[in-house]
């Protein structure tokens, strides 16, 4: 069995015998087990080890074989779980790109955003969900992203065959998406 995720290199705070918490060792980065089952083994193998979070996989295929994947870039991220109320993350804790990975062929493309914008988690939404024939990639990546020109939120869709190019488009939102705010893409019945 194989499984891509992001790893925290202290996600919680044990007990008693304290790590430090999330925000004691770093940031997440994307890693790729492969588990023994037979023998009760688990291999680990970095992907990227740039600060990442929140990964995306087109929802059709969570579970199963995929090729792609989709992260935001984090610059302080464990930044997050040190608001004082337990609040919204400062922006300084996200990074202004998103980040397309080819876990096939073991290469990435990076899209990124205006200087002082900060890109929360992309969500992938194929073109025709129909299509069974479709690349896996045929489709758009669709992210919160803070514009700190308007103090607000933009949702920024990305054509994910073209995902270093400019966006498809960029919908002017009327308020803040808090960052770190988890979506999906439900299409309309």
């Amino acid at each position: 069995m194989v499984v891509d995720l992001m790893a925290c290199p202290a996600p919680f705070l044990v007990a008693g015998r304290g790590s430090g918490g999330p925000y004691d060792a770093g940031t997440g980065r994307l890693e790729r087990w492969t588990v023994d089952l037979r023998h009760g083994r688990v291999r680990q193998r970095v992907l990227d080890d740039r600060p990442q979070e929140f990964p995306r996989v087109n929802e059709s295929l969570v579970a199963r074989r995929h090729r792609y994947g989709y992260t935001a870039a984090a610059a302080e991220l464990t930044a997050a779980y040190l608001t004082p109320d337990g609040g919204t993350p400062p922006d300084g804790a996200f990074s202004n790109a998103l980040v397309k990975h080819d876990l096939l062929r073991d290469t990435t493309q990076v899209h990124r955003l205006p200087r002082g914008a900060a890109a929360g988690e992309a969500v992938f939404v194929p073109r025709d969900p129909d299509d069974r024939r479709a690349a896996e990639d045929d489709g758009y990546a669709l992210a919160y992203v803070h514009n700190p020109d308007r103090g607000l939120a933009d949702l920024v869709i990305l054509a994910a065959q073209d995902f270093t190019g400019e966006p498809v488009a960029r919908v002017h939102l009327p308020g803040r998406v808090p960052l770190g705010f988890h979506g999906s893409w439900i299409p309309d019945a």
